[in-house]
């Protein structure tokens, strides 16, 4: 690799980038800003955060995590000013719950 080549590489890891990470329970919610290496993924993101310990959560898998609504896996590169979002399961299904309405009108 050459000089320059290792300068640029050196440049953009040094670069960071400001992104923000959300959690929510339906008592408290986390809206967490950091600023975090330009190269780094969704889940280097949730641990940087300190999110995990502070809603005594376990890190989420590829099912539980999205940036501004949209499912993504926890190795997706993060761009300047995504949100990075940790789902919660579904208590109920939202098709069995619509049924459920149904009938009781």
């Amino acid at each position: 690799m050459s000089e320059v080549e290792q300068g640029a590489e050196k440049a953009n890891a040094e670069t960071t980038i400001n992104v923000e990470v959300a959690y929510a329970l339906p008592e408290k919610q986390w809206l967490l800003k950091l600023s975090i290496k330009a190269d780094s993924t969704v889940r280097e993101a949730i641990e940087h955060s300190g999110i995990l310990q502070q809603a005594a959560i376990t890190m989420p898998d590829n099912e539980h995590v999205g940036i501004f609504g949209e499912r993504v896996s926890l190795d997706t590169l993060l761009q300047v000013g995504d949100r990075v979002e940790i789902y919660r399961p579904l208590l109920v299904d939202p098709m069995e719950n619509r049924r459920r309405r149904a009938q009781q009108q």
